[in-house]
C-alpha cells in the first residue's frame, strides 16, 4: 500500500509541475472549489428533508408545494454544478495526460533508452507503447477523479457529521445482561465503526486485485502487440505460409486473456458478494437506527428523514474506499507500471559507453584497441587499429557473425558491451542500417527522414528521387501517397532511404548493406550518383560485396584480431 501510495504520488508530481501542468492546479482547485459548494447544497437539502417531511406530517399543503419548489431550485443548482465540474475535470484530464505523455516519450526517447530496453535484461519491459498510451490515460483518469473525490469527501464528512452531532440529541438506552446501557448520540458513533469494519472487509476480500489488474493489462497489451507485429511482417507469413504458427501464437496470448480475465472477475464477484448489498442497505440502514427515537416520540417524522439523510451522507462519504475500491485497484495498477517504466527508461537513458571517446577534430575517423562484446559477455570483434581518412571510400568485410553491424552500433553511440578508444572527426556522421525503415507517412516524409518534410520544396524532393532511380513516382504524383500502400520492393526502399543522403548532406556515412537488395548495376548507378553529389563525403560501407560506383575504395577485412589492410 505505501509503495502503491508513493508511486502514484510521483507521477502526480510529474503531472503537476511540468510545464504545462501548472495551469492543471488550477483547474483542480476550481472542481475542489464546485465540490464545497456542491457539499453546501447537500447540506441544504437535508434541511429540506426536515422542511418538507414536517410540512407532510402537518397536512400542510401550502408548505409542502413550496418546498417541492426549493427541491427543484436545489436539483438545478446542484446539476450545473456537477455539469461543470465534469467539464472542468475532462479538461484537467486531458492537460495532465499530454504533460504526462510528454515525461514518458521524453524517457523513452532520451539517451536512446527505447534501444537499450529493446533486448537488455537489466532493463527489460514489456510493452513500452501501452504503458505510454493505455496506463497515462487510465493514470490520469483515475488520478483526477478519485484524488477529487476524496479530497470533497474529507471536506464533506467533517460538515456532515457536524450536523448529524447536532441532530442526534438523544441516547441509544437498552439493558444488556442486566446492566443499564446508554450510549449517547450513538448514531455519530455508529457510522465510523459500521464503515470501518465493511472497509476493512472490503479490502480483505479486494486486495488480488491490484495484481489482477496488472497482468490483465499487460496480457491486453502482449496480444495487441502480437497482432500488430503480425500485420507489419504479413508478407514474411504469407510467403512462409505461416498462418497456422501465428495462430498457435495468438491463441496462446489470448488465452492469457481470458485465463487472468476468469481470475479476476471470480475475484470481482468475491467483492460484490459483500459490497453489493453494502450499497444497497446504506440508504436504509440510517432509518432503521433512528427509527426508535421516532418510535419513543423524540424526533417528529421530518426529524427522522433529516437524521436518516445526515446519517447516510456521512456514512456514504466515509464508504468512498469501498464504493472506489475497483477503480483505486486500477489506478495502482497503472501507477506500478508506469513509475517501473519511468524509472527503467531513466536507467537505460543512463546506459555508459565503454568505448573512450574524444573529438579530435582531424581530418580522420580512428578507432584504436576497440573490443566488441556480447550482452553475455562473449567476444565479438576485436580490432586493434583502424584510421579513416576524410572523403575516401572504406569497406568493411568479413564473414557472417564476425560484429559488422555491431560495429556500426558501437560507432553510433548504441552498442555498450565495448572497449577502447574512437577518435572522433569534425561534421556530421549518419549511419543508414540494414532494413531501410520507412516512417509512418507519405512518400515525401520517407524520402526526406528524419527531416521535417513540410521544410523541404517538392522539387527538392523530386530531383533528389531522380538521382536514386525513383522519378518514376515523382512523375506519377505520388509524393503524398502512403509510402506503405506503394508496395515497394526491397531495392525501392533502400533507393529511397538513400536519398536522404541528398538531404542530410553528411561528412561521414555508414552504410550497413545498404544496397544489398540492388544488382550491380543498379548499385553502380545509385552510388556513383551519391559520390557524385556528394564529392567530400566520407563512405564506410558493410557489404558481402565490393561496392561499385564510388571509384578507389580501401578494402577492410574484419575478423579476431588487428584487420588486414589491403589497397583498392
Amino acid at each position: 500500500m505505501i509503495t502503491s501510495l508513493k508511486q502514484i504520488w510521483r507521477l502526480a508530481v510529474v503531472c503537476a509541475w511540468r510545464p504545462g501542468g501548472r495551469l492543471g492546479i488550477l483547474i483542480f482547485a476550481a472542481v475542489f472549489g464546485l465540490g464545497l459548494v456542491g457539499i453546501h447544497i447537500t447540506v441544504r437539502l437535508i434541511r429540506w428533508t426536515n422542511d418538507f417531511y414536517n410540512a407532510l406530517q402537518r397536512l400542510d399543503v401550502t408548505a409542502a408545494v413550496q418546498q417541492i419548489g426549493v427541491f427543484f431550485v436545489l436539483i438545478a443548482v446542484s446539476a450545473t454544478l456537477h455539469l461543470a465540474a465534469n467539464y472542468l475535470r475532462k479538461l484537467l484530464q486531458i492537460r495532465w495526460r499530454r504533460v504526462l505523455t510528454d515525461a514518458a516519450l521524453e524517457a523513452w526517447l532520451a539517451g536512446r533508452a527505447y534501444w537499450h530496453m529493446r533486448d537488455r535484461t537489466e532493463h527489460g519491459l514489456d510493452n513500452p507503447d501501452q504503458r505510454i498510451a493505455d496506463d497515462c490515460r487510465i493514470y490520469v483518469y483515475r488520478l483526477t477523479t478519485e484524488a477529487l473525490e476524496f479530497i470533497t469527501a474529507i471536506v464533506a464528512l467533517f460538515t456532515y457529521v457536524s450536523i448529524l452531532w447536532s441532530l442526534s440529541t438523544f441516547p441509544l438506552a437498552f439493558t444488556l445482561f442486566g446492566f443499564d446501557v446508554s450510549i449517547p448520540r450513538y448514531m455519530v458513533w455508529a457510522a465510523p465503526l459500521y464503515v470501518a469494519i465493511s472497509s476493512g472487509v472490503t479490502h480483505w476480500l479486494g486486495a488480488p486485485l491490484v495484481p489482477l489488474n496488472f497482468e490483465q493489462q499487460k496480457t491486453e497489451a502482449d496480444f495487441r502487440f502480437a497482432l500488430a507485429r503480425f500485420r507489419q511482417s504479413g508478407e514474411q507469413v504469407a510467403l512462409l505460409s505461416g498462418e497456422k504458427a501465428e495462430r498457435r501464437l495468438f491463441d496462446r496470448r489470448f488465452s492469457a486473456i481470458v485465463g487472468n480475465w476468469y481470475r479476476l472477475m471470480n475475484r470481482e464477484l468475491i467483492l460484490g458478494c459483500f459490497t453489493r448489498p453494502y450499497m444497497q442497505t446504506v440508504l436504509r440502514i440510517p432509518l432503521f437506527l433512528a427509527l426508535p427515537a421516532f418510535l419513543a416520540g423524540r424526533v417528529t417524522f421530518g426529524g427522522l428523514m433529516q437524521i436518516g439523510s445526515a446519517f447516510q451522507n456521512v456514512v456514504t462519504t466515509m464508504s468512498w474506499f469501498i464504493f472506489s475500491y475497483r477503480d483505486l485497484a486500477e489506478l495502482a495498477a497503472a501507477a506500478k507500471r508506469l513509475d517501473n517504466f519511468l524509472e527503467s527508461a531513466g536507467s537505460a537513458a543512463r546506459t555508459p559507453s565503454g568505448v573512450s571517446r574524444h573529438p579530435d577534430g582531424g581530418e580522420a575517423l580512428r578507432l584504436s584497441g576497440v573490443v566488441l562484446k556480447s550482452p553475455a559477455g562473449k567476444d565479438i570483434l576485436h580490432l586493434d587499429g583502424l584510421d579513416i581518412r576524410r572523403g575516401e571510400a572504406v569497406w568493411l568485410r568479413g564473414p557472417s557473425g564476425r560484429g559488422k553491424t555491431t560495429l556500426v552500433r558501437m560507432l553510433a553511440g548504441i552498442w555498450p558491451d565495448s572497449a577502447g578508444r574512437v577518435g572522433h572527426p569534425d561534421g556530421r556522421m549518419l549511419f543508414l542500417p540494414q532494413q531501410a525503415y520507412l516512417p509512418i507517412g507519405s512518400l515525401k516524409d520517407a524520402a526526406v527522414y528524419p527531416a521535417d518534410a513540410a521544410a523541404i520544396a517538392d522539387d527538392e524532393v523530386i530531383a533528389a528521387l531522380e538521382v536514386v532511380g525513383l522519378g518514376r513516382l515523382a512523375e506519377a504524383g505520388l509524393l503524398e501517397a502512403d509510402v506503405t500502400s506503394l508496395g515497394l520492393s526491397g531495392g525501392e526502399r533502400q533507393r529511397l532511404v538513400l536519398a536522404r543522403l541528398l538531404f542530410e548532406k553528411p561528412d561521414w556515412v555508414m552504410l550497413d548493406e545498404a544496397t544489398g537488395a540492388l544488382d550491380e548495376p543498379a548499385e553502380r548507378q545509385v552510388l556513383s550518383a551519391l559520390r557524385e553529389a556528394l564529392p567530400a563525403t566520407t563512405f564506410i560501407l558493410i557489404a558481402h560485396r565490393r561496392p561499385v560506383g564510388l571509384g578507389d575504395v580501401r578494402e577492410v577485412e574484419l575478423g579476431s584480431g588487428a584487420p588486414a589492410l589491403a589497397p583498392a
